[in-house]
């Protein structure tokens, strides 16, 4: 991670003009022909081109108080610690669902409270039968921790434990926590096949599982050890599906591994309507780097998340902002997971205010307050773009997202 600790920086080098009136003091975007293209992606242009509406967030009604739900008193305990107050919708209209036993197929975004969701009422379970036991898996090792994190503070004092088992922190004493026996194994496709293969982990009494941001795992390529996992757990168990899109290939799974889901949606629209959406149009590796910088500079950019696509864009984009005076981090996937876990709490708790990141390694973060995402290499496909967008603009508030062509 790279920081310095000097106060922004003021814009340098030469001055970049821009098409059309400046909406940032010394930067604007440029509008485009609708029917141009990318030739790497087809996507139209006019795609990333939309006003925001800057509609305010109407409060949900919700069905229920977190005391209408018969949980352990130690639970409720808990979650009058946590700060919750109401459910939001996909734990007011899940939670119930699970309590049933009922196969749930939920459509949330990360930051949803979907965690909550699916972790309260197994937590309650577990506590009513101790022999029960629960499979989380998750698409990234970051993940997977925070969902860790968030059950010891819901588990509290319950005398239940869960274990984080992923790739980049050591193997052998996540061996150790299993051995000595664990109600919750929250973990990546790749290490839960690895545990398995080593005849670690056994998924035979297994009933309740979890696929949280299924459609990341697809994504990634983790589908064929999906369908590995699944096919070691019990034939009667309780499956918990949760994705931010419905494909093609997540209908497919749903159909093969749910038994009668429930639907349960917690997404309108297809982006935000609080995100202004533009584009950037640069000439230049030179011009690309100074129309950063005035952005970066700009008042309004307070926490600013950076997207790239390669491992070494992000490390050398980094540096040389950096040199610039900005404080800034990064994380992809060849940094270790104590590096990226340290990058990510700076960047939560406005250490730093630029973080910098590819697509894997920022899928299924919850980064609350982000002003700005910006696409500084175009996104593969439409579905990515929505994706990455989708972390700004959250709980009402004004977001910006920019897209570098």
């Amino acid at each position: 991670m790279y920081t310095r600790q000097s106060s922004r920086p003021k814009s340098f080098g030469r001055k970049v003009s821009f098409s059309r009136k400046p909406k940032y003091k010394g930067a604007s975007f440029s509008r485009v022909n609708s029917k141009s293209r990318f030739k790497s992606s087809g996507i139209d242009y006019s795609k990333f081109i939309k006003k925001a509406e800057h509609v305010a967030e109407k409060p949900y009604v919700s069905r229920h108080k977190f005391s209408d739900f018969p949980f352990n008193a130690q639970i409720q305990k808990n979650i009058e610690r946590a700060g919750y107050v109401n459910p939001r919708p996909i734990q007011d209209q899940s939670i119930p669902v699970v309590m049933k036993g009922q196969d749930i197929f939920g459509m949330a975004n990360t930051g949803t409270g979907k965690t909550a969701a699916f972790l309260l009422p197994l937590i309650d379970m577990v506590m009513k039968n101790k022999e029960e036991k629960v499979l989380v898996l998750a698409p990234t090792r970051e993940l997977a921790l925070q969902i860790e994190q968030e059950l010891r503070t819901l588990a509290f004092g319950s005398g239940l434990y869960g274990v984080a088992v992923v790739g980049g922190l050591p193997i052998n004493k996540q061996i150790d926590e299993i051995r000595r026996g664990v109600s919750f194994v929250i973990g990546t496709p790749g290490r839960v096949t690895d545990l398995i293969k080593r005849k670690v982990l056994d998924l035979s009494n297994y009933k309740r599982v979890v696929l949280d941001e299924a459609d990341r795992m697809l994504d990634m390529g983790f589908i064929d050890d999906m369908v590995f996992i699944l096919g070691k757990t019990r034939a009667d168990r309780q499956t918990l599906f949760f994705s931010a899109t419905l494909s093609g290939e997540v209908k497919k799974l749903t159909e093969k591994f749910l038994k009668d889901p429930v639907f349960v949606s917690v997404i309108s629209g297809e982006t935000a309507k609080n995100i202004e959406q533009d584009i950037v149009r640069t000439k230049s590796k030179e011009e690309k780097i100074e129309k950063l910088h005035e952005i970066l500079v700009n008042e309004d950019s307070l926490k600013v998340l950076i997207f790239r696509e390669m491992k070494h864009s992000v490390d050398s984009l980094t540096k040389d902002l950096a040199q610039r005076g900005f404080k800034v981090g990064c994380i992809h996937g060849d940094k270790r997971s104590r590096e990226r876990i340290r990058t990510l709490d700076s960047f939560k708790k406005d250490h730093i205010n630029v973080l910098i990141a590819t697509d894997v390694a920022a899928r299924g973060l919850d980064i609350p307050d982000v002003t700005h995402v910006i696409n500084y290499d175009v996104p593969q496909n439409y579905e990515t773009y929505v994706h990455r967008i989708g972390r700004t603009g959250r709980s009402g508030k004004k977001g910006m997202a920019l897209t570098f062509v």
